[in-house]
């Protein structure tokens, strides 16, 4: 890696965010943007995709400026994880309902930290479903079941 990178960490994830929101702003090119009042189908992934490059930018500056981290080594087991209790969720989610869905999606993503405990995991899956609940069924009224029809409710 090239010397004058003194953060690697903040470099690399510069410029994934840099990607991701240039393909947003490609993806979006061909629709109409539409107005802050009246957004077309290129208004969201244009605006948030600019947002994401230029954050990823700032990144990639910071990466030369300041010290930091070496990227740490890549495990398959964290990432095959992290994809396995996605997709769990996905599946989950209209069956079991969202908090049942949420609290597994915690709890199985983060056992692919080495920090992992099922005590400080178990609050923060259960908080963050009660909240998911709160916010997207009581407080938006999404049609998705807080506990499902798998569970006999």
């Amino acid at each position: 890696m090239a010397s004058f990178i003194r953060n690697p960490k903040d470099f690399w994830s510069g410029a994934i965010f840099i990607v991701i929101g240039l393909a947003g702003v490609f993806i979006g090119r061909d629709y109409s943007m539409g107005s802050a009042g009246r957004m077309g189908p290129a208004y969201f992934p244009t605006i948030l995709g600019s947002l994401l490059a230029i954050i990823g930018a700032i990144a990639v500056v910071r990466s030369l400026l300041t010290s930091g981290e070496a990227v740490g080594k890549f495990t398959i087991k964290g990432m095959t994880l992290v994809i396995v209790s996605t997709l769990l969720f996905g599946i989950l989610v209209r069956g079991a309902g969202l908090a049942i869905a949420v609290v597994l999606l915690v709890m199985l993503s983060g056992l692919a930290s080495i920090r992992f405990k099922v005590g400080p995991f178990l609050i923060v899956a259960v908080g963050l479903a009660a909240f998911s609940v709160l916010v997207f069924v009581k407080a938006l009224g999404l049609p998705m079941p807080m506990f499902g029809p798998w569970l006999g409710f």
